[in-house]
């Protein structure tokens, strides 16, 4: 038998969304009654191969209180179709929180699947990462498109999932540009 912890939708919120103080690019580009689409663009002084490695380096830069462990150590990506974005928790358990379904080292890594807490409602997402060499470094374009059933609609969810990622794309350019997130 799976025992499932279910979070008051109104906890959920207030959780993801403390994270929208942090300031960092990326906006929700559309929300409607299925779904929603995330984007942020941001640069990084790396070439795109380090910029790559750093992404899928999760575990070092991602935010502790984003995670079901409580310890972003615990996270790991497999870079490979049919990989884990996975953590490990106490006890022997874990968690899959997306599937790598293409990876091209150093120009685009992309996953499906929900994140956190995304996975106990009737949705599912679309991740890409791409990584583009700039003048002084590489771009980073980030997309998230989340659609499927969610009652009473995705604007509340939009504006959660926005602030946490938007968190996290700062904690990861923070991590590539000094080596701490």
């Amino acid at each position: 038998m799976t025992t499932f912890i279910r979070l008051p939708a109104s906890l959920l919120l207030v959780l993801l969304g403390a994270a929208a103080a942090v300031p960092a690019p990326g906006e929700v580009s559309d929300v409607a009654d299925n779904g929603f689409t995330f984007r942020s663009a941001i640069t990084v002084s790396v070439p795109p191969a380090r910029a790559y490695a750093a992404m899928v380096d999760v575990g070092k830069w991602w935010g502790p209180d984003h995670t079901f462990s409580g310890d972003a150590a615990n996270l790991s990506i497999e870079a490979r179709p049919q990989g884990c974005w996975c953590e490990r928790l106490p006890g022997g358990g874990g968690v899959r929180h997306l599937n790598v379904t293409f990876a091209s080292p150093g120009k685009q890594i992309r996953f499906e699947g929900g994140l956190g807490p995304l996975q106990s409602m009737a949705v599912t997402g679309s991740m890409s990462w791409k990584f583009d060499p700039a003048e002084k470094g590489t771009t980073v374009e980030v997309r998230y498109a989340v659609g499927g059933y969610n009652p009473g609609g995705f604007k509340e969810l939009a504006a959660a999932v926005d602030g946490v990622l938007r968190a996290q794309i700062e904690r990861y350019k923070r991590y590539v540009e000094t080596g701490k997130p």
